[in-house]
């Protein structure tokens, strides 16, 4: 076994969710959860969520789905709901018609949320603003590091760990 190999596998040990440094091209074990467990962990604490189509086909950009969501991002959205107080809906989950990359909706990393003045006033009064993104969008960093931007119609969220859970 390759020192490398052996340092990344202990690090996963001794520090489950703690961030191990590496290249962009290193894959890290995430825990994948189902479209019904998502829902489930959502529905416990009081999470809506909603699709243009009525739907949760993964494969469907109408839909909302949640297979293959991170368990992290679940409990992320689970973290922001007990914080802030607010009213969620989720709008956007796992399902095709987002943005690719290794940090995307499909992969499991992101959620989209309605705006409403709860939120907003949360993310903005609770993180520190951190730019735009290269799309124009204003950012904001959560102080375990998960990234919220404004896309003006609704929250993308990017959710690295779970946020404190």
């Amino acid at each position: 076994m390759k020192v490398r190999s052996a340092l990344t596998a202990l690090a996963l040990v001794v520090a489950p969710g703690a961030a191990v440094l590496g290249t962009a091209t290193d894959a890290f074990a995430v825990t994948k959860i189902s479209h019904s467990t998502a829902t489930g962990m959502f529905r416990t604490i009081g999470i809506t969520w909603s699709s243009s189509g009525g739907c949760s086909n993964r494969y469907n950009s109408t839909c909302t789905s949640f297979e293959q969501l991170n368990l992290a991002t679940a409990q992320g959205a689970q973290t922001l709901k007990r914080a802030s107080g607010c009213a969620l809906n989720i709008t956007g989950g796992t399902e095709v018609g987002h943005a690719s990359g290794t940090y995307s909706h499909w992969n499991g990393y992101k959620l989209d949320y309605g705006k409403n003045t709860c939120v907003t006033s949360y993310i903005k009064n609770s993180f520190g603003y951190i730019g735009l993104r290269g799309d124009g969008a204003p950012q904001y960093r959560s102080g375990s590091g998960n990234i919220y931007a404004d896309e003006g119609s609704h929250w993308d969220v990017l959710y690295y760990n779970c946020g404190g859970c």
